[in-house]
């Protein structure tokens, strides 16, 4: 999960725990403030109403309390308190809208008053808190928002990074700051400068290498054909041709660091077919192919039939006796021969220059080519050994 996501759920997560506790505090506060208001003016209301027939007391109360008499009520929404019905007449004490004061409404007789309270400290105090609370998740929400701006070059420097991996060499990452995020990204680019020029080194010091090296080979096999001793002339035969094998697998090992995949669509038939076409076998009854599933393969079918045809290589020249099988099923393509099993991890032979001490025909390059290939397509390499019989697969994501 990204950064982002993370601090997205964190936000998401604080602004409801903090809606909550602002509701939650509001209907306290509310209930609180009710009852106080309650309890205040119904005292106002029934001493008014108990000496309603007493002009000068009445009018001391109404000035005590900074009441303001009203001569009519507004037709506006009420929400009502507190309501009481005597037998000839009521009291009522409501609210009217959104709205500060109180009115205390009373009725005797012919005796009405209608009072309208001051503004209550309380409902102001409460209407601060919930502004305050309101404010405390707007600014939240800012500093949520500020979080994700200063993190948003991490996206592109990662979308970067990865494009520099995938052999894009001359990636580099534009972003001037002075903070952790722009010392990083200069970082970056540094060390992208160091690797870029480094590798374009490597590339052609190994290109003037095998140059050089086929040029003396060429003329080695052409000199061998004008010795006339068979064995001498047999033998710098293979010593030239193991030099031009081990040349063109360095070679191509080495292109496989750097060259770029081209990604197309094929089936698992086709893939086995080119890999065969790469091999020379003089006899097709030593390849048994059993093609159960014909899926599909996206992936660079030149460097995967290079892939396969390494292993099919393998396979023939360490097995006990023919054919060799290559099966396909279950986005799984299996080259099976019958043998003695490996003597130690597949780990171990997927370093350059090793294999097993008895199989010396080689130079134990072909599953380091293998598995650069492989993982260069974040697909899977698997051995196992299983009824007398060696069983190498390449597993299709």
């Amino acid at each position: 999960m990204s950064i982002t996501k993370k601090i997205s759920i964190l936000f998401f997560i604080s602004f409801f725990l903090m809606s909550i506790i602002g509701f939650w505090i509001d209907n306290i506060n509310s209930k609180r403030i009710d009852a106080l208001i309650k309890d205040k003016y119904q005292k106002i209301a029934n001493e008014i109403f108990e000496n309603i027939d007493n002009t000068d007391l009445i009018n001391q109360i109404i000035k005590d309390y900074k009441l303001k008499p009203l001569k009519k009520l507004k037709e506006k929404e009420k929400e009502f308190l507190y309501y009481k019905k005597h037998t000839f007449g009521f009291i009522s004490i409501f609210q009217e809208g959104f709205e500060d004061e109180f009115i205390i409404h009373i009725k005797y007789l012919d005796d009405e008053f209608i009072l309208k309270t001051q503004d209550e400290e309380d409902i102001n105090e409460k209407f601060r808190l919930n502004v305050l609370i309101f404010l405390d998740i707007f600014l939240l929400f800012i500093i949520f928002l500020y979080i994700i701006k200063l993190l948003s070059p991490l996206k592109k420097i990662t979308k970067e990074i990865e494009s520099f991996s995938k052999g894009k060499l001359n990636t580099r990452v534009n972003i001037d700051s002075n903070d952790e995020i722009g010392i990083l990204a200069k970082t970056f680019n540094q060390m992208a400068n160091n690797l870029e020029e480094l590798i374009k080194t490597r590339e052609e010091l190994l290109r003037d290498i095998g140059h050089e090296l086929r040029t003396p080979i060429a003329k080695g096999k052409f000199a061998i054909e004008k010795i006339d001793n068979f064995s001498q002339k047999e033998l710098l035969k293979k010593i030239f041709s193991d030099l031009e094998i081990l040349t063109n697998e360095l070679i191509e090992l080495e292109k496989l660091n750097s060259s770029k995949l081209e990604i197309t669509n094929f089936s698992a038939e086709t893939l086995i077919i080119e890999s065969l076409s790469k091999l020379y076998i003089n006899d097709e009854s030593k390849i048994k192919l059993s093609i159960k599933d014909d899926f599909k393969i996206k992936a660079d079918l030149n460097y995967l039939s290079v892939a396969l045809k390494n292993l099919i290589d393998n396979a023939m020249k360490y097995t006990n006796s023919f054919p060799i099988t290559i099966k396909s099923k279950n986005n799984e393509i299996q080259v099976i021969n019958e043998g003695k099993r490996l003597s130690k991890e597949l780990d171990y032979y997927l370093r350059p220059f090793t294999q097993e001490l008895s199989q010396r025909d080689g130079f134990g390059l072909g599953l380091s080519i293998v598995n650069k290939i492989i993982t260069r397509h974040n697909f899977e390499l698997h051995y196992n050994y299983k009824n007398n019989h060696n069983i190498f697969s390449i597993k299709i994501k």
